[in-house]
């Protein structure tokens, strides 16, 4: 069996691809140096021949995309649009990574896969059209939504927060709540779903919390002393509208992001 992934450079990616391999693929690598997503992708795709696309290149500058819509639809949007095309002529599987973003945040119980996409901002509008473009142009795919993603390979929460740990005082946003999610979890979640029916997943860390509940998690576990107050979000405003409930139903494909994060910081020691 042969997978090509997409982003494989990147946060998910290089997770990913040592887990595929693990579970018996042969994995071919692509990033910007040698598929360029936003052009016509069925040639290069065609003469790899996989069986398997997992597509994890994405724009996910979330601020940004509000002033930069039209990149963020070139790779969201085309980008995923050239990638299902390709998927289709080869005949391979597809799987393309979407976000707990497609929501709004109104409901006050976990999203589940039949609930309908209404999102609040651009880049949850463009991952929310990539995933309609999955739909239209391949026969065999997986979306899989995930959530507050973090990871050793990329910029993210944990790391963000460990630096900051020595500030007099630190706020973090305590009204909007999801489900931590790492690289790690996302990617054996994927092998898991690999073995379902084709069609829609919530693949995030079960269980939820606030940023600033996900903060005092990651300094507890770290035995850091750290003056950390909850804030709201009009206290720490930014470009794009967050939902402000987007935990999602992930049926058990996950463990508890507890638990998660403890073996990722135990891996951080390792690896830091």
């Amino acid at each position: 069996m042969k997978a090509l992934v997409t982003g494989a450079k990147g946060m998910l990616g290089q997770d990913l691809c040592p887990i595929l391999e693990d579970n018996g693929y042969e994995v071919v690598e692509t990033d910007i140096h040698n598929l360029d997503i936003t052009r016509d992708c069925t040639e290069f795709i065609l003469d790899v021949k996989p069986d398997l696309v997992v597509h994890c290149a994405a724009y996910t500058n979330v601020d940004k995309a509000e002033e930069d819509l039209d990149t963020a639809k070139l790779i969201n949007v085309t980008g995923t649009e050239n990638i299902a095309k390709a998927c289709a002529q080869a005949g391979a599987v597809m799987v393309y990574i979407s976000t707990d973003y497609v929501f709004n945040g109104e409901k006050t119980e976990p999203y589940n896969t039949v609930d309908i996409p209404n999102p609040l901002n651009n880049y949850g509008l463009t991952k929310l059209q990539g995933e309609e473009a999955v739909k239209k142009y391949c026969e065999k795919y997986y979306i899989a939504r995930t959530s507050w993603l973090y990871g050793h390979h990329g910029k993210n929460f944990v790391e963000t927060m460990i630096a900051l740990a020595d500030k007099p005082e630190l706020k973090v946003v305590d009204d909007q709540i999801g489900c931590p999610t790492w690289t790690i979890e996302l990617a054996n979640g994927i092998i898991k779903v690999l073995d379902k029916p084709f069609g829609t997943y919530h693949v995030c860390g079960s269980g939820y919390t606030s940023w600033y509940g996900f903060a005092k998690e990651i300094f507890e576990q770290e035995g850091l002393k750290v003056n950390l107050k909850p804030c709201t979000t009009e206290e720490f405003p930014r470009p794009a509208k967050r939902p402000k409930f987007s935990v999602m139903n992930n049926d058990n494909l996950t463990r508890n992001w507890k638990s998660a994060l403890k073996d990722y910081l135990a891996l951080r020691e390792v690896t830091v």
